[in-house]
């Protein structure tokens, strides 16, 4: 790490974020293991292939349109554990309090998780909690650490990617990010929108069942979004992907206040949706299976894997146009998750 300090951008999921794993943490203490950034790390243990994950979430304010920190800590996790091929076996959560929050805002979040748990399928095993001086938390954080099973038909990492394979998205983008950006109050905007975090295990399940053997990577776009996902996606293969620009779902509240604020929706973060590539040939195969699923139905293919330009992401439009979607050094929303 060559900056002198640590600044808000280090930890918006873009390049300063990427930087600083790659310049500090990955040399210190990966001990030359890891072969890419994912979700989760996949452990070989008693000829079991287990994924492990986790996560901090730090989403102000604490309740937004459709979830809560408490419901996202368990949701993100458990989504971790399911763009890496894996069911989730149990969860351990840490609770970061601030003095004076409120005992029923503690109670709310704690019931929230309880809630999102039992529809995700899975235990919270454990945890700690410690409380910090008035001040200093936002209220609460929450810590989530998460123990998955890998499905053995499946196999994914940026290495598996091939030219010619399919990108799909399993719903609307930038749901998440928007709804709690305007949950703030500081904009004199509104939108019917909520967040649309949920455990996305039923989708990849589905999609695991119907076309495991051309599942090549999976990802959930969080912080940083879509561009940002597809952005490491290309680096990461040495490929390059281009995104059919007009087959992105979007809702039409996410693209107009995306427009009044400046924003690109790829850049918006989701809770509750995944990016897979999928080998062409099971491409239609797959995202039917992902539509099969309630909540799945906007699920669409979104663009493709070719050699050249390798390393770069590009829109391209109907009209022929296109333009190089580069992964941002920070992140144009206040932080979200």
């Amino acid at each position: 790490m060559t900056t002198p300090q640590v600044e808000l951008v280090h930890g918006a999921g873009g390049k300063a974020t990427r930087r600083l794993i790659e310049g500090l943490f990955l040399p210190a203490l990966a001990n030359g293991t890891l072969a890419e950034l994912a979700d989760a790390a996949v452990l070989e243990a008693g000829g079991l292939r287990l994924a492990l994950t986790t996560d901090a979430f730090v989403v102000k304010p604490l309740r937004f349109p459709g979830g809560s920190i408490g419901e996202l800590a368990v949701n993100g996790t458990v989504n971790d554990l399911a763009v890496s091929g894996a069911r989730p076996v149990g969860l351990v959560a840490a609770f970061i309090i601030e003095a004076g929050l409120p005992g029923e805002a503690l109670r709310a979040e704690v019931e929230a998780m309880a809630r999102a748990a039992a529809r995700a399928g899975v235990a919270v095993v454990g945890g700690d909690t410690k409380v910090v001086e008035h001040g200093k938390a936002d209220g609460l954080y929450i810590a989530t650490t998460g123990l998955g099973l890998v499905d053995p038909r499946v196999r994914l990492g940026a290495g598996e990617v091939r030219p010619g394979d399919r990108i799909l998205v399993s719903g609307p983008i930038g749901d998440h990010g928007i709804t709690v950006l305007l949950a703030r109050g500081e904009l004199e905007l509104e939108a019917d929108l909520q967040s649309d975090t949920r455990p996305v295990t039923p989708f990849v399940e589905a999609l695991i069942g119907a076309a495991a053997p051309g599942l090549r990577w999976m990802r959930d776009p969080t912080r940083g979004g879509v561009a940002s996902a597809l952005n490491e996606l290309a680096r990461d293969a040495r490929l390059g992907i281009v995104l059919y620009e007009e087959a992105v779902p979007v809702r039409d509240a996410v693209r107009g206040a995306c427009e009044l604020l400046g924003l690109d929706p790829l850049y918006v973060a989701s809770e509750g949706q995944f990016l897979a590539v999928v080998d062409p040939a099971l491409a239609d195969i797959a995202l039917e299976a992902v539509r099969g699923v309630p909540g799945g139905e906007l699920a669409a293919i979104i663009g493709e894997v070719r050699a050249e330009p390798a390393g770069v992401l590009l829109a391209v439009t109907s009209y022929g146009g296109s333009r190089v979607v580069d992964m941002l050094v920070g992140d144009p929303l206040p932080r979200i998750c």
